[in-house]
């Protein structure tokens, strides 16, 4: 078996090393001896199917997951309402961290397209950031920013006009790619209109009737799946219109 390890670790670490989603994953900053041990605990990347679940909701919390390609969305089973979708996960972004102190998953997390996501089991995960604070940090600073997403979405749904919602959505959306080294302009859609009127606590028609505004007002435009902003001045002003610059962050 350590023969066995030996020989996958050093593919595993050029796996990590070279992957170019590395600036936005957890081993940021990690030396190479400490990337080729981040690089170790990594089960082989999980290929997914559109529509076929990573967890399910109550399943027992096990594992932190890295998107390395395509996307996923979360959403929460209600007793007596539709799911609700809580989170879109696009590349370099980490699935499991609301399950962290918990047993089991919050939400079932499910494939919104062709999709690769790498494993880290949790307590190899846990072991290694104690011998690894610049690890340690880097999780630390993931969960910060989940927690920062989370309040921006409360602000997001808190006494705001649909027009400022999807706006605000897009926003967000824009500056993800930004990150990931796309146009922030120009990106595709994986969510369907009927996951984002989930996430932004509207009706399906909603979504549509605000779309058709925002291409009528030379703002932005839907293609299919397709979305490109021709207004990104106009989007942000729309979305800060009426709202503290307190609540930004």
């Amino acid at each position: 078996m350590s023969l066995e390890s030996t020989r996958r670790q050093p593919d595993n670490a050029t796996r990590c090393e070279r992957c170019t989603l590395h600036a936005r994953c957890l081993p940021l900053g990690l030396e190479l001896d400490a990337l080729e041990s981040f690089a170790a605990i990594i089960h082989n990347p999980r290929p997914l199917k559109r529509g076929e679940a990573l967890v399910r909701q109550g399943d027992a919390f096990e594992s932190l997951f890295v998107v390395r390609s395509g996307s996923l969305k979360q959403s929460v089973a209600q007793e007596g309402q539709r799911d609700q979708v809580t989170h879109f996960y696009l590349p370099g972004e980490i699935v499991g961290l609301d399950g962290i102190g918990e047993t089991h998953c919050y939400g079932s997390v499910v494939a919104m397209e062709s999709t690769f996501v790498c494993e880290l089991p949790f307590h190899r995960l846990e072991d290694l950031a104690e011998q690894l604070p610049e690890l340690r940090g880097q999780i630390y600073r993931c969960m910060s920013r989940e927690l920062r997403n989370d309040q921006r979405m409360m602000c997001l749904l808190s006494g705001r006009t649909a027009d400022q919602r999807l706006a605000s959505f897009m926003l967000g959306l824009s500056e993800r790619f930004r990150a990931r080294g796309y146009s922030p302009y120009r990106f595709h859609l994986s969510m369907s209109r009927s996951d984002i009127g989930s996430y932004l606590g509207l009706a399906l028609e909603t979504v549509s009737r605000v779309l058709a505004r925002f291409q009528q007002q030379s703002l932005a435009a839907v293609a299919g799946r397709d979305l490109t902003i021709h207004d990104m001045e106009a989007l942000v002003a729309l979305a800060e219109e009426g709202v503290g610059r307190h609540s930004g962050g």
